[in-house]
């Protein structure tokens, strides 16, 4: 009798616990804040499969809009800055310094990708990948040889031409093709610049940065200054038959690195950790450079790649191309973005 009166308190005694003893423990999470078409989603659900965690994905089209939000107080895990803004977020001291002890990976990388100006001693940011800026041409549209960015902006083709979305990277274009420095950004450069971007806008039929393949798919565009992954899909999906051709700009261009980097306010430091060590096994790699074929960074996953993906000269170019890393330029990224806003309301 006293032990049925025993088991019938025990009853009572779990059904009345407070409602915090009750909950079941929750699921590790892990958010993700990533450019556009760039993090597959395979490789989000095989990690989340194989560690329980779930994964909260958030996409950005510019390098700006994520600065924006993570200035506002966004609490994310995982960033994807290109090279000059992890320069400025390790300046600002906002990023948290890696555990390399969660991230034997790493040693997958090619040193030719690490301990750069932006990062010199990787405490703070791993390669996702790497690509450039670049001259797409279709060449059932278009049958002048094109070299550079003149040629784009020549006016043979207005209201056909496509580019990205970004600023700094329209007004790089314009100094290099007055011959200067596009990290060097004084009054005096931009005044100079302001002209020729001047005489670009009306030419423009669509700003995209996030998918600016489409436009040439849909014919809106014959021509256009685009990343070197979109440029390496279009070749992929038509077979390198030659319908689109990729260009490096004679007078330079801009060689992007972009990183996974955690916010130092990030509220899951460790699973951002066992994501970048994830992503950065060679067959993970792989997966992400057939689905987005930027230039890998991952040497021995580029090992994996097939014939033809290393072929794409998008992806790989060959020769001795002109390219530069973007650096910070501090507050006259403000003048940039002024000196635009007005051109683009004109």
């Amino acid at each position: 009798m006293n032990t049925r009166r025993q088991i019938i308190a025990a009853i009572i005694a779990i059904t009345t616990l407070p409602a915090f003893a009750q909950e079941k423990p929750k699921k590790e999470v892990l958010n993700l804040f990533c450019w556009s078409e760039y993090v597959p989603d395979s490789v989000v659900k095989s990690f989340s499969k194989e560690t329980g965690i779930k994964v909260n994905v958030e996409n950005y089209p510019s390098n700006e809009t994520m600065l924006a939000k993570l200035q506002a107080g966004g609490k994310y895990d995982l960033i994807q800055p290109s090279e000059y803004v992890v320069e400025s977020l390790i300046k600002q001291g906002a990023l948290a310094e890696l555990n390399m002890a969660n991230i034997p990976n790493f040693k997958n990388l090619d040193p030719k990708y690490l301990k750069l100006a932006h990062d010199p001693e990787n405490k703070f940011s791993v390669p996702w990948m790497a690509g450039s800026v670049g001259i797409v041409v279709n060449t059932a549209k278009v049958k002048d040889e094109v070299k550079g960015l003149k040629d784009v902006f020549s006016g043979k083709y207005k209201k056909k031409i496509v580019t990205l979305d970004d600023n700094r990277e329209i007004v790089s274009w314009a100094l290099s093709t007055l011959g200067l420095p596009i990290n060097d950004i004084t009054a005096e450069s931009l005044e100079k610049a302001k002209p020729v971007i001047k005489g670009w806008l009306p030419q423009i039929k669509a700003y995209d940065s996030d998918s600016p393949k489409d436009k040439f798919k849909s014919g809106e565009a014959v021509i256009g200054v685009v990343w070197s992954g979109e440029a390496a899909i279009l070749w992929r999906d038509t077979k390198g038959s030659g319908k689109y051709k990729y260009v490096l700009p004679e007078e330079g261009t801009h060689l992007f690195i972009d990183s996974l980097c955690i916010p130092k306010a990030a509220p899951h430091k460790e699973a951002a950790e066992k994501f970048i060590n994830y992503i950065l096994r060679p067959e993970v790699s792989k997966l992400i450079s057939k689905d987005f074929p930027y230039t890998n960074p991952n040497a021995e996953a580029r090992k994996l790649l097939t014939k033809p993906e290393l072929a794409n000269p998008a992806s790989y170019p060959t020769g001795e191309p002109k390219m530069e890393i973007f650096k910070d330029i501090g507050k006259a990224a403000g003048d940039i973005d002024k000196m635009m806003t007005d051109l683009r309301s004109q």
